[in-house]
């Protein structure tokens, strides 16, 4: 009977270690992965905000090379998408969302054009050198998609002889790294990967899925520290009336997100119609130009992703905005976009939506803490008009902010928003961008 028991006990043992081994090389990888993610974004966020920083001494230093610069880093940040990697262009997160429908044997081709080495490279150069010229964009949704091209390579690479996880998996736990990553919020980055990209069962990676999460923000806080994107706004001792103002700016930035993802797919679709190259050429020198005319005449708060705009509504005494920046806010991310080339909607999402926020709270008179909970709910708002993605949106202001205590009047702002932002159209900016990517690639919407 010992006999048995000790050579129970030495399969077990053996079970057990071949388990390890079969865990630690199928979790490995995604290590790797995580790790670069991290270091890349920090890198990608750096000269993202270096890039921001020169356009802005530039515009006070010589206001009128705003009339050569913004025109100029138009058409280069387009010509650099178009001549090396065309599906580097826009967001980067429709190009992700249609590599995971794509994630099989018979498109891994097809993947490749989505998601690789060189989209990488193109994204960071077309991206940096169109928020140099003063566009309205963020680096969040790009980030998305080179977190993806990293998790893809990285899952390329592997040897056949290694237990790994599906391609679907390592490109949506790139995405939510990649998110972590670039906002500092690892809880967004979770309900991001579930809410918008999944389509199959998370319980089957999400070991996986987590720990990809808290490595690559641990890499960008490692080196940047444990930062906030945005910072500790105060919003203590609010009016039980708030939740008035509240509604009014959810509905509004519902509408609103959701009108200017509609303006954004209609230039888009009216430019792709356009098959002369000097004819498209001449709408990106345009659209260059109309973006230094506002700037330089009207308000130089079109110009860049917006995230100056918010710390300002937020922390100091210039709590409201009037209409002509809310407008700017939207016109400037719908001609910015509309060019082609890289650049995502997060950020200036986040931006109009404050920009709406400090409109009614000076419209209310709302000050101090008051004002601030109309301002992040309006960020919450008019990303979920953008993205149809309401917990993912009320997730990652509560995370950029710390302000656990607000919580319940964010998740009130997101689904209030998500409601009216089906009045203007059913379906998400990224979902219908997505769909045109599987037409473009495999000829068919569905896959």
């Amino acid at each position: 009977m010992s006999n048995l028991k000790k050579q129970i006990k030495l399969i077990t043992g053996v079970l057990a270690t071949e388990k390890f081994k079969e865990n630690f090389l199928q979790a490995f990888p995604l290590w790797v992965a995580s790790l670069l993610t991290g270091l890349i974004a920090v890198g990608y966020a750096g000269l993202f905000g270096y890039a921001e920083q020169l356009l802005k001494y530039l515009f006070h230093a010589h206001r009128w090379s705003i009339f050569i610069l913004t025109p100029l880093c138009f058409i280069v940040a387009w010509w650099i998408v178009q001549k090396f990697a065309p599906n580097a262009k826009g967001s980067g997160i429709p190009q992700v969302m249609a590599a995971i429908e794509l994630s099989n044997p018979k498109y891994n081709d097809k993947i490749d054009k989505l998601l690789s080495f060189r989209i990488i490279i193109i994204k960071i150069l077309s991206s940096i050198t169109m928020v140099l010229g003063g566009a309205a964009i963020g680096r969040e949704g790009p980030t998305i998609q080179i977190a993806g091209s990293v998790f893809r390579l990285i899952n390329k690479w592997i040897p056949e002889s290694w237990p790994k996880l599906s391609r679907q998996s390592y490109i949506l736990t790139g995405a939510a790294a990649g998110l972590a990553a670039a906002f500092n919020t690892p809880l967004g980055g979770v309900v991001f990967a579930m809410e918008e990209l999944a389509r199959i069962h998370v319980r089957f990676f999400r070991t996986a899925l987590f720990s990809a999460v808290i490595i690559a923000g641990l890499t960008a806080q490692g080196i940047l520290g444990p930062y906030l994107y945005l910072g500790y706004p105060y919003v203590g001792s609010l009016r039980f009336t708030i939740f008035f103002g509240i509604g009014i700016t959810a509905i509004l930035t519902g509408i609103g997100g959701s009108l200017m993802a509609k303006l954004i797919l209609k230039i888009l679709k009216w430019r792709s119609a356009i098959l002369m190259p000097a004819k498209i050429i001449g709408f990106i020198l345009l659209s260059g130009i109309v973006i230094s005319l506002i700037a330089f005449f009207l308000n130089e708060k079109v110009l860049g992703s917006g995230k100056e705009l918010m710390t300002t509504v937020l922390f100091t005494a210039d709590k409201h905005e009037d209409w002509l920046t809310v407008l700017l806010r939207m016109v400037g991310p719908a001609i910015s976009f509309g060019t082609g080339a890289a650049g995502g909607v997060f950020a200036p999402s986040l931006a109009a939506g404050a920009s709406i926020g400090a409109f009614i709270s000076g419209l209310f008179d709302f000050f101090g803490s008051n004002a601030n909970i109309l301002i992040l709910s309006g960020m919450v708002g008019f990303l979920t008009g953008v993205t149809r993605t309401p917990f993912t949106s009320a997730i990652l202001v509560l995370e950029m902010t710390d302000r656990h205590s607000v919580i319940f009047h964010l998740m009130i702002a997101a689904l209030l928003s998500n409601l009216a932002a089906l009045l203007i159209d059913k379906h998400s900016f990224y979902d219908q961008l997505k769909k045109q990517y599987l037409l473009e690639i495999t000829g068919n919407t569905k896959t």
